[in-house]
C-alpha cells in the first residue's frame, strides 16, 4: 500500500489535517523538517519521518522548539525550502529567533506552524498565537479545514519567498487532528537538490542596533504591502457580496459559520468573508464590504484579532456600522456548531427553535461515572512516586514540597502520591524550585522527565548550582518522550529516523555540573529506598542530590515483549493469604488493581497487568504472586535502551 504522502498526483487521500501540511510541505520541495513533539502539532514531523529518505529530506527531533526553529531558519537562509512545528505554547520557546527573523528574513520558503489548542485538551493553557503575528509582523495563515490546510502550506511558502520572510501557519485540534478526502494536485519529488548556498551579508544577518534599525524599517514597508496588496483569494473570499449583513469568520470558525447558514436556510441572507490570512488582515476588500455595511459579525476561535482590525478599519475609514463579535461568540474554548449557529441566528433576527431543541435529552439508565486521567498499569512514575514518599520519611524528610512538570508524571498530583505541587511550563519544575528554596523552609524536590530535562531543565539546574540553590532533582527517565507518542530524545541514543547516535545520560550532565547523582532501577524498590533515603540524608547534610529513576514506559515495554514474543510476568492476589487491608489499591492506585462491588479483597485484571511488581512489594502478607511463567530476563525490556 502506497503511503498517501507518497500518492500520485490527482489521487484521493484521506488525511488528517497535520498530514496534509505535511504532504503540502513536501510538495512544495521542503529540504529540512524540525520540530519538538507536542500535541497537537506532532504527527507533522512523524508523517515527514515516514518518508523522509525516500525523498531526501533531512528532518529530526530538536531538544526544543528554540532550536528546531534555528535549524529549519538556518537552512531557509541558506535558500532552502524548510518547515518547523510545534504546538502553540512551543512558539514562547521560539519567540526570540521568531522575532529576529522577520528582521532578517529568509531565501527561501520557511513556514512556521503553530498548533494551538482551544479548550486545552492537552495544554496548560490556550493562548491565541495570532498574536504572534502581529508582534512580530509577520503574516498568519490560518485554514478552516484539513483541505485547506493542504492548499493554504503551499501558498504560504509562495507567500514567504514572495516577500522573503517566515510566514505563520496556524491551526488548532479540530483541524490537526480532522481527516478529510483531499484531491492531491501536486507531485512529491523523490529525489531533490538539497545542497543551499549561504550568501555573507552583515548588514542583513548581523542584527547589531544600526543593521536592525534598518532592517525594522524594511520589515515595516512589507507588513504594509502585504496587509494591501494580498486582498484575494487564496488568503481572503467574498461569497454573496451585496448584503447589508455580513459575517467576517477566521480559520476554523468559517466551517461553523458555513454549516450554521445552511442549517438556517440563510445563506442568501448575508455576505461571508472567508479570512485564511486573519494577520494582517488585509484591508481593500474588508473596507469594500464595510461600506454598504449595516451590521457585521466577526466569528473566530479565541481572542477578537480579527475583530480589533476590523474595528480598526471602520474606524480608521469613518464607516457607520455596528460591529459585533464576542458580544455574541464565546472568548473561551473551542466554539461549536451550537454557540456559532446561536450568534448566527440571533444576528441575522430569525426566529424558530435550534434543529436540536426537538431531539429532547437522552437518559441512561446508569450514569456513567466520572473517569479522571490516571497513570498507566506498569508505569514507571508510580513506583519512583511510592519509593520517594516512602524514602522521605525513611530519612525524616518534613513535608516536602514537589514542584512538576509537563509530562505523564504531571498525575502525580493526584492522591496518593501528592507528588506534584505546581505545574507551570517545561523545565518550570527546577527553575520554580530555585524560587521556593529561597522562600521556604521545607525541602523542594524539583521533578522533571527525561525529554523535558534535555528541553527546558538544563539552565535552572545549572542555576541552583552557581546560586546555591539548596533542592533536589528528580529525574523520571523513561528512555522515551512518552506523553507525545514515544518520540526519541538525547537520552535515547536514537534519531528521528531511527538511527543510531550518541546517548547522552542525564546523570552524566548533572555529575558534571556538581550534583551527587544516585541513579536508581525503580523495579528494585528496597534497593531504590535505600537509595534515594540516602540521597534524602545527604541533602539533609547540605549536599547538592539528584536523583535519576530509570525504567522504561511500560506502554513501549509492552510492544517490544510483543515483538520479541517475551512473557511479561502476571501477578494475581491470592486470596487465602489475602487479608483485605487494601494496601495495594490505597498506595499504588494502579488500574489493574479493581474492587469489585460488594467485594472485601482487591482483584488484580490480569489483561492489564504488565508485570511492573510495585503491588507485590507493598504487599504486607506477600499475598500477591506471579501466576505465569515469564520469560527469564524479562527485565531487561524495563531496563535497557
Amino acid at each position: 500500500m502506497v503511503n498517501p504522502l507518497l500518492a500520485e498526483k490527482g489521487s484521493r487521500v484521506l488525511l488528517l489535517g497535520n498530514e496534509a501540511i505535511a504532504r503540502a510541505a513536501l510538495e512544495s520541495g521542503i529540504c529540512v523538517a524540525a520540530a519538538y513533539p507536542g500535541t497537537p502539532s506532532t504527527e507533522i514531523l512523524e508523517a515527514i519521518i515516514e518518508v523522509a529518505e525516500q525523498c531526501g529530506v533531512y528532518v529530526e527531533w530538536s531538544v526544543n522548539e528554540k532550536t528546531a526553529f534555528e535549524v529549519a531558519y538556518g537552512a531557509a537562509i541558506a535558500g532552502l525550502r524548510s518547515l518547523v512545528a510545534m504546538k502553540h505554547v512551543g512558539l514562547n520557546v521560539a519567540s526570540d529567533i521568531l522575532m529576529s527573523s522577520a528582521y532578517a528574513g529568509v531565501e527561501a520558503g520557511f513556514l512556521v506552524v503553530t498548533a494551538d489548542d482551544p479548550s486545552m485538551h492537552s495544554s496548560q493553557n490556550e493562548q491565541d498565537n495570532r498574536w504572534y503575528g502581529l508582534l512580530s509582523h509577520l503574516p498568519v495563515v490560518e485554514p478552516s479545514n484539513p483541505r485547506d490546510a493542504y492548499e493554504l502550506t503551499k501558498e504560504s511558502y509562495a507567500l514567504s519567498e514572495k516577500y522573503k520572510i517566515p510566514v505563520i501557519l496556524r491551526t488548532t485540534t479540530r483541524i490537526s487532528h480532522t481527516r478529510m478526502p483531499i484531491v492531491l494536485s501536486g507531485e512529491v519529488a523523490s529525489g531533490r537538490n538539497c545542497r543551499g548556498v549561504f550568501r555573507q551579508d552583515l548588514s542583513r544577518w548581523v542584527l547589531v542596533p544600526g543593521n536592525a534599525r534598518r532592517r525594522k524599517l524594511e520589515l515595516a514597508k512589507t507588513w504594509t504591502s502585504i496587509m494591501e496588496k494580498e486582498g484575494g483569494e487564496p488568503f481572503i473570499r467574498i461569497i454573496n457580496p451585496g448584503s447589508s449583513k455580513v459575517i467576517i469568520a477566521s480559520g476554523i470558525a468559517f466551517s461553523y459559520v458555513r454549516e450554521a447558514l445552511d442549517l438556517l436556510n440563510a445563506v442568501d441572507k448575508a455576505t461571508v468573508i472567508k479570512v485564511n490570512m486573519p494577520v494582517p488582515l488585509p484591508r481593500a476588500p474588508v473596507k469594500r464590504v464595510l461600506e454598504s455595511a449595516s451590521e457585521v459579525l466577526v466569528v473566530e476561535e479565541l481572542d477578537p484579532v480579527v475583530e480589533m482590525q476590523v474595528k480598526d478599519i471602520a474606524q480608521t475609514e469613518g464607516y457607520s456600522v455596528r460591529i459585533r463579535g464576542k458580544d455574541l461568540i464565546p472568548l473561551n474554548y473551542e466554539l461549536s456548531i451550537e454557540s456559532v449557529y446561536s450568534a448566527v441566528k440571533e444576528f441575522l433576527g430569525i426566529e424558530g427553535k435550534t434543529p436540536w431543541e426537538s431531539i429532547g435529552v437522552v437518559e441512561t439508565p446508569t450514569p456513567i461515572p466520572p473517569r479522571p486521567p490516571v497513570l498507566c498499569a506498569g508505569c514507571p512514575h508510580r513506583l519512583t512516586f511510592y519509593i520517594v514518599k516512602t524514602a522521605a520519611n525513611k530519612a525524616g524528610l518534613k513535608n516536602p514540597v514537589y514542584t512538576g512538570d509537563i509530562g505523564c508524571y504531571t498525575l502525580g498530583y493526584q492522591k496518593p502520591f501528592e507528588t506534584q505541587s505546581t505545574c507551570f511550563e517545561m523545565g518550570g519544575s527546577i527553575g520554580v524550585a530555585n524560587g521556593l528554596a529561597r522562600a521556604i523552609d521545607n525541602p523542594v524536590i524539583a521533578v522533571i522527565g527525561d525529554s523535558t530535562f534535555f528541553h527546558a531543565g538544563l539552565p535552572p539546574s545549572i542555576n541552583a548550582v552557581y546560586n546555591n540553590s539548596h533542592i533536589i532533582i528528580l529525574v523520571l527517565d523513561n528512555l522515551t518522550t512518552a506523553m507525545t507518542g514515544h518520540q526519541p530524545h538525547p537520552g535515547t541514543g536514537v534519531s528521528a529516523t531511527g538511527k543510531k547516535t550518541t546517548r547522552i545520560l542525564p546523570e552524566k550532565i548533572l555529575e558534571s555540573i556538581g550534583y551527587r547523582v544516585y541513579v536508581i532501577n525503580p523495579m528494585k524498590t528496597k534497593e531504590s529506598i535505600e537509595a534515594v533515603t540516602e540521597a534524602f540524608r545527604e541533602y539533609k547534610n547540605g549536599g547538592m542530590v539528584a536523583i535519576v529513576s530509570r525504567m522504561k514506559c511500560a506502554l513501549e515495554v509492552a510492544r517490544e515483549a510483543r515483538r520479541s514474543r517475551v512473557t511479561l510476568p502476571i501477578y494475581a492476589v491470592i486470596e487465602d493469604k489475602c487479608t483485605g487491608c487494601m494496601a495495594c489499591v490505597n498506595l499504588t492506585a494502579c488500574p489493574a488493581l479493581i474492587v469489585e462491588p460488594g467485594a472485601k479483597k482487591p482483584r488484580i485484571m490480569s489483561d492489564l497487568c504488565i508485570g511492573c511488581g510495585l503491588c507485590a512489594s507493598i504487599c504486607p502478607y506477600r499475598a500477591i504472586n506471579v501466576v505465569n511463567n515469564p520469560t527469564p530476563g524479562y527485565e531487561k525490556l524495563w531496563w535497557e535502551p
